[in-house]
């Protein structure tokens, strides 16, 4: 056991005992969070499927796709990664003893100090984006190259318009208001879904994709203002003056440092995935970014739920250090077995399914049965790593819950240097000594990444483990979890051959049936609780 400084900071160190809420008893919240993610993948999902009809894996798609790409990283640097490392623990800590009026006034600040940093960064961003394009896409040249650039400079707007939109959320998730935030991504994709039926059957691929980023930015402003309000009306006492001088936001600013650092580490690793994809033959940006809109749904759905849920929950705990420590080991346990139970599977979906999943999702119109398959090696890649990048953001935020931003930086930074070592073997040299069809790097880059993404779990793990005591899910049920997915593969690759001659839809969806079915049925004969909880709930 460490110092009791160590694991109880000054910031949420107190004299009343650890409470666990009915709501975080229940995994209400998480819920909500996966219900609005949920909603809006599913519309993130439509609006992929219609851009590889209508897109394919042109030229275009790839310039919209690698546009989108930096504008993102801008997003995800400043935005939800880094307030919710930063803000939400300090502004949680406010409300939980009661001081709104405090609260208020740092909301107030974070928001003005936002506003004027983003509004600078996005006016350099769209007067210096030619400078930036080697820094974007090394790999396009002429027409692509030229488009990506016009495209960049639409989306730049947007992205600082996203990055407003995460301190809203922040406001929200703070006050438990999960759902409203997590939901309000779905304006967004349905702006752009609604561009897409419109403009996609009479326009060129290069038009479509220009029509397609002012959807995108259209789209970023509906879905802060309508969050906006809730926002305000809950933040009582907000005044938008930045307080420097306030120690609370001082604190958020002394804690944004290492995660800002720590956001862009991560994002690095995002932007080498960018450049490497971008070497790879022509259409690969375009299928890297389809094939991720699957990838990253586990991880949205279970571990940003579990994640963001949590944040504000562990930031709450007051007490002994022992106290805290149980508080903290118990909502760990609870989230990892969560996590695990829904993303093994998915992990065994992407290996055995994922050309099934592409063909479903995205296989229409301009997009070939041949961009389906290296999407599944994309997907195959993706599922080494799958679960040990979900349950370390739930690793992250018990430190982020502690004031500790340093601790998941440092092993960041070097899951990022592995990334790009490997990235660039796996992705490149490999291919060519194996005399392997140069797209086969899609699957190469996710691979690597995955790699890293065990270091990663496994330090935050072990170092978590010498502060609050043991952590972790046990081996046996991570084991029946595994035995269960194998099972369902297996059913459903069985499935897979008496459905030859079903029509495409139709097989597809039997296929995945099969196997969500098999997995449910095999866990519930097992007896997870996680099982139970499910069929409890559809029951309900």
């Amino acid at each position: 056991m460490t110092a009791p400084e160590e694991i109880v900071p000054a910031e949420i160190a107190g004299d009343k005992p650890v409470k666990e809420t009915a709501q975080g008893r229940k995994g209400g919240a998480a819920v909500l969070v996966a219900i609005g993610i949920l909603a809006s993948r599913v519309f993130g999902v439509l609006r992929q499927s219609l851009s590889a009809k209508y897109l394919g894996a042109s030229g275009p798609a790839d310039a919209f796709a690698a546009a989108f790409k930096f504008t993102n990283i801008l997003q995800n640097l400043f935005g939800e990664g880094a307030l919710s490392a930063s803000f939400i623990p300090t502004y949680s800590r406010l409300l939980a003893q009661g001081d709104e009026e405090e609260a208020g006034r740092v909301a107030g600040a974070i928001a003005s100090l936002l506003a004027l940093f983003v509004a600078v960064i996005v006016l350099v961003g769209v007067v210096l984006t030619p400078l930036l394009i080697p820094l974007i896409a090394p790999g396009f040249e002429g027409e692509r190259r030229e488009l990506t650039i016009r495209l960049t400079r639409i989306l730049f707007p947007g992205a600082g318009i996203f990055v407003m939109s995460a301190w809203c959320l922040g406001i929200l998730n703070s006050h438990r208001r999960y759902l409203l935030s997590y939901s309000a991504p779905v304006l967004w994709n349905v702006a752009m879904i609604g561009a897409l039926f419109a403009a996609g059957p009479r326009q060129s691929t290069t038009d479509l994709a220009v029509t397609l980023a002012w959807a995108s930015v259209v789209g970023a402003a509906l879905q802060f203002l309508v969050q906006l309000p809730t926002a305000v009306r809950l933040a009582k006492h907000l005044r938008l003056h930045p307080y420097t001088t306030s120690p609370n936001v001082r604190q958020i600013a002394k804690s944004s440092g290492p995660v800002f650092v720590s956001r862009g580490v991560v994002q690095i690793s995002s932007y080498i995935d960018q450049i490497l994809s971008s070497l790879l033959p022509k259409g690969m940006v375009a299928t890297f970014s389809y094939a991720s809109t699957i990838a990253v749904l586990p991880v949205s759905l279970f571990g940003m739920a579990v994640s963001a849920a949590e944040l504000p929950e562990m930031s709450r705990a007051t007490g002994t250090d022992e106290e805290v420590a149980t508080y903290l080991r118990g909502r760990l346990a609870k989230g990892l077995r969560h996590i695990a139970y829904f993303v093994i599977p998915s992990a065994a979906a992407f290996l055995a399914l994922g050309d099934v999943l592409a063909g479903l999702l995205f296989q229409y119109g301009k997009f070939t049965p041949r961009d389906t398959l290296f999407a599944w090696g994309i997907l195959g890649g993706a599922s080494v790593g799958l679960l040990a990048s979900t349950m370390g953001r739930l690793y992250s935020s018990t430190y982020y819950a502690l004031h500790d931003t340093k601790t998941p930086l440092r092993f960041a930074m070097l899951r990022v240097a592995l990334t790009t070592v490997l990235g660039y073997l796996f992705a490149l040299p490999i291919p060519r000594l194996l005399g392997l069809d140069p797209h086969w790097g899609g699957a190469g880059l996710t691979m690597s990444a995955g790699i890293a993404g065990w270091v990663e779990f496994s330090l935050l793990r072990s170092r978590l483990n010498r502060r609050i005591g043991p952590t972790g899910v046990p081996a046996r049920f991570v084991a029946l979890l595994w035995t269960a997915a194998a099972v369902a593969a297996a059913g459903a690759w069985a499935m897979r051959l008496g459905a030859l001659h079903m029509p495409k839809l139709l097989g597809e969806l039997a296929v995945l049936g099969t196997y969500g079915v098999i997995y449910l049925g095999m866990t519930v004969a097992l007896g997870i609780p996680e099982a139970r909880a499910v069929v409890a709930r559809v029951r309900r």
